[in-house]
């Protein structure tokens, strides 16, 4: 068993990605409205550098969501196509998205 967790920054996507993946059978998630370190250190270093870039680059930005996703092994591959159908990872400023192992689960049924 894996969790997925996907830090999506496209926020915009979220919707068509969550259809993406209810259609690939991938029905159990849990999302949260996170922010980066950069977006936080922008509000406690207001007129650095820093923060100065991070508000001309994304303006409008004010939070990504963070995605997390207990799953079967067998079923990251299909999550991870899903993803990729809606975002490109490889592209700045989309998102990230890793697995950890999970050695024990309990309220779920995967």
């Amino acid at each position: 068993m894996k969790l997925l967790i996907l830090v999506l920054n496209k926020v915009e996507e979220l919707e068509h990605l969550l259809e993406r993946l209810e259609r690939n059978s991938i029905r159990g998630a849990t999302i949260l409205s996170s922010r980066g370190m950069a977006m936080a250190l922008e509000n406690y270093m207001s007129g650095s550098f820093l923060g100065s870039l991070r508000a001309v680059m994304e303006p409008d930005r004010a939070e990504n969501r963070t995605i997390f996703m207990a799953l079967r092994d067998d079923q990251v591959p299909v999550a991870l196509n899903a993803i990729d159908e809606v975002i490109d990872l490889t592209e700045p400023n989309t998102g990230v998205a890793f697995t950890l192992p999970i050695d024990f689960i309990k309220g779920v049924e995967l």
